[in-house]
């Protein structure tokens, strides 16, 4: 029976000595994860306006538009953050929308992003988000293309209260191509 006993002592003690040197091994190793997409980017594309201002459900004067979109992302390469800014032009409202964003690899050459900024919309007449300062949220994806320098981007913007006289949040999409540089 005191065999037993050391055998069980000796298997327990050899187990434990075991478990610790690989929690150990598994504590200092460096953690193997995916980046977001490196680099940073400026493009172009088209922005389309989702929503449009009404009032007492009547459409107002506030209609859904279109625009042309210079996007922009700088990568701040330490953590996963970027600022990113969305200009849209061609309309006879321009709206800046800069954020920045939390960036969430999906692998080596995407990334899915959620920003938070300010929509400034500089005219009359609605831009795809609204046609007042308002504060927006930006969800977005960005793809790197392999062997190039391209990038291709998607993302939407969400400003709230962006109309001055139906009031409401604005929707618009936004998607183009960017070349990045490094």
């Amino acid at each position: 029976m005191r065999r037993l006993y050391d055998l069980g002592l000796s298997l327990s003690t050899i187990a434990w000595v075991g478990g610790s040197a690989i929690a150990a091994w598994i504590v200092n190793s460096p953690a193997v994860q995916a980046q977001a997409a490196y680099g940073s980017y400026v493009g172009i594309g088209f922005s389309a306006g989702l929503t449009e201002g009404t009032r007492n459900g009547a459409v107002d004067s506030e209609e859904r538009k279109s625009a042309a979109v210079f996007a922009t992302r700088y990568k701040i390469l330490e953590v996963p953050i970027s600022l990113r800014t969305q200009t849209l032009l061609f309309n006879p409202t321009t709206a800046f929308v800069p954020t920045i964003s939390y960036d969430f690899p999906l692998s080596w050459q995407s990334d899915a992003y959620i920003g938070v900024g300010y929509s400034f919309s500089k005219g009359e007449s609605p831009s795809p988000v609204g046609n007042q300062n308002s504060f927006a949220i930006q969800p977005g994806i960005d793809f790197a293309i392999p062997d190039t320098n391209l990038v291709l981007f998607g993302n939407a913007i969400i400003a709230f209260d962006a109309y001055r006289e139906a009031g409401g949040a604005a929707v618009s999409l936004q998607g183009g191509v960017g070349l990045n540089f490094r």
